[in-house]
């Protein structure tokens, strides 16, 4: 053994601690940077003093040579990855539809005194006015007045969701365009994964940014992450490259499997059809998406409307099988009857292209209203039978369903969009809970503990304070040989 082999342990235990100490500073730099998880210093023993030979020296056992600083290492728990993703995905899609179906709710804003239901009602209660004064020229402006006040408020929802549809469509591009770039960074981390593995190197903070890159993927598409080794030199501990598969909702893959990305090999981009909202991964076409941000949008878009989901297509679509029936019902009535001068109603409504209108004829003249059912100018009952309309369930109405009237199909569908949208905004509020509480127990594990730094810190500076104590010693005693012995008979 060498003389100075007091020296090199304690040099390798300063080595060692202040590795430590630098760990520790590094944590506490990243306490609040984003995705960051905190590392610690891997100690390992050094091999004992002699080693198994056949030469060896005749000692009374072995001598320990100290420790080093083996490798320095992320604290993360994989699983906890793998929940929070599956959370973090089914929040995105449920925080989207609540947020797109509230929207709907202000633009409906039902009920209210400016909603398309009270304007109706303002209608009926117009041709009930008019039906007891048919004669009224007072009473007839007012109909027609709210007749342009029906018209102009469907036009304003109708163009409005509409509108909102194609900001939608928008949105959709965006978060496709951004899932792609995810991809792209999270690849070229991959290749600067590969280049620094195979020599023994752990890339930590790379690690976390590409398990930041995940994260944020995960809110936008369902996916699992395998690990590939980049090389058989690597460590055992290496996070190694990352493969992103796109699941089912159970957690299952899809047959066949649908790759996002694989180690050495360009993204599979996500691709989407503006004309169906249809998209295309790689080879796959047409695959249907299970939860994400994504999959949200896609859905509350409705450019094929569901009947299970509301959409914006949906209510359009709707709306105009609303507006449709309530044209073709109300001038038939219309026709039905007798104006001021004796003659048949015209057609009151127009309903073109998503567009209604009252004829203008009548808006310039209302004594075109045909308020009698005879002929006779104080007869009222044509009026009557006008505002009957809104409330009568007429068996031949396929655009509506037989046996639904006007009121009760509106009022239908803004029952149908409160309950989505109220169970929208209880799985909103459920997955954000779920995943905030995994988001806690993986925090618990990965994020810096400023108190739990500090200890460390004093921890592994007084151990770097013995270390130096020690080596102090050594110097003391090979000061006592080499200078203070082998004096005597000078």
């Amino acid at each position: 053994m060498s003389t100075f082999h007091g020296l090199e342990m304690a040099k390798r235990a300063l080595y060692a601690q202040q590795s430590a100490l630098y760990t520790t500073g590094h944590n506490i730099s990243n306490a609040n940077t984003e995705g960051y998880t905190r590392q610690r210093v891997n100690f390992e023993t050094l091999t004992a003093y002699p080693s198994g030979s056949r030469n060896r020296p005749q000692i009374p056992g072995q001598i320990g040579q100290g420790a080093q600083a083996g490798s320095v290492e992320r604290i993360r728990d994989s699983f906890l990855d793998l929940q929070f993703r599956a959370e973090n995905s089914k929040t995105g899609y449920w925080e989207t539809m609540s947020s797109s179906l509230y929207r709907m709710e202000s633009l409906l804003n039902e009920p209210s005194e400016s909603g398309l239901a009270n304007t109706m009602d303002k209608f009926w209660q117009s041709l009930q006015d008019l039906s007891v004064n048919p004669e009224n020229s007072g009473a007839r402006s007012v109909v027609t007045e709210r007749g342009l006040a029906v018209a102009d408020t469907f036009n304003y929802l109708r163009q409005n969701l509409q509108k909102m549809q194609d900001d939608t469509s928008n949105q959709i591009d965006v978060t496709i365009k951004d899932a792609n770039s995810l991809l792209s960074q999270i690849n070229r981390i991959n290749n600067q994964i590969k280049e620094i593995e195979p020599h023994g190197y752990l890339a930590n903070d790379l690690y976390d940014e590409r398990d930041r890159l995940i994260d944020e993927l995960s809110s936008i598409v369902n996916i699992k992450v395998h690990r590939v080794e980049s090389s058989e030199s690597a460590l055992d501990i290496a996070g190694g490259l990352t493969k992103i598969e796109l699941i089912n909702d159970n957690g299952t893959s899809y047959s066949p499997e649908i790759t996002l990305l694989s180690p050495g090999e360009e993204p599979n981009y996500l691709e989407i059809d503006p004309a169906t909202n249809t998209v295309t991964i790689g080879d796959t076409t047409n695959v249907v998406l299970p939860s994400g941000s994504l999959k949200a949008l896609i859905d509350v878009h409705g450019g094929t409307p569901q009947e299970d989901i509301v959409s914006y297509g949906l209510l359009i679509q709707e709306l105009d099988k609303m507006a449709e029936t309530l044209t073709a019902k109300f001038n038939e009535q219309h026709n039905n009857g007798r104006d001021l001068n004796n003659q048949a109603g015209l057609d009151f409504f127009q309903y073109t292209n998503g567009v209604m209108t009252v004829n203008n004829d009548i808006v310039k003249d209302p004594k075109l209203l045909a308020a009698s059912a005879d002929g006779t100018a104080g007869n009222g009952d044509n009026a009557l039978k006008l505002a009957e309309v809104f409330d009568t369930s007429f068996s031949d109405n396929p655009a509506i369903g037989n046996g639904t009237s006007v009121k009760s199909f509106y009022e239908g569908l803004i029952g149908s969009l409160g309950v989505s949208a109220q169970e929208a905004n209880r799985m909103a509020d459920n997955t954000a809970v779920l995943r905030s509480q995994v988001e806690e127990q993986r925090m618990s594990v990965s994020s810096v503990s400023l108190d739990e730094e500090m200890t460390n810190m004093i921890k592994f500076q007084h151990a770097y304070n013995a270390a130096a104590r020690s080596m102090t010693a050594m110097d003391e005693i090979l000061d006592r040989i080499i200078n203070n012995m082998g004096l005597v008979g000078r």
